[in-house]
């Protein structure tokens, strides 16, 4: 099965976003927090994470609701945003077995 769909398509964006996000979180900002005594870039970069994790979420349902991917591959890609650069091995993790 392929998918050529604008779900599909925008949670890969999304993902790609999303991961991208949690790295500068945790590479960037946190260092800045601790190291340098400026929380405010943990405020800033923990907020647009926090919108960018809840959208991925979202999109995650839309891939069930819209294309009925299987709940194993849903799994998978919660797992692999909780993990860093797992978001960016989506596509290889996630939607390689449903296709």
């Amino acid at each position: 099965m392929s998918y050529n769909n604008k779900v599909y398509d925008t949670f890969l964006k999304v993902g790609h976003y999303e991961g991208l996000s949690y790295l500068v979180l945790l590479g960037i900002a946190m260092p800045l927090k601790y190291l340098a005594g400026w929380p405010l870039a943990v405020k800033i970069m923990g907020s647009i994470h926090g919108a960018l994790f809840v959208a991925f979420l979202y999109y995650l349902v839309q891939l069930k609701a819209e294309l009925d991917f299987p709940i194993k591959s849903l799994i998978k890609g919660f797992v692999l945003s909780l993990v860093p650069f797992g978001t960016f091995v989506l596509k290889r993790y996630v939607v390689k077995e449903t296709c």
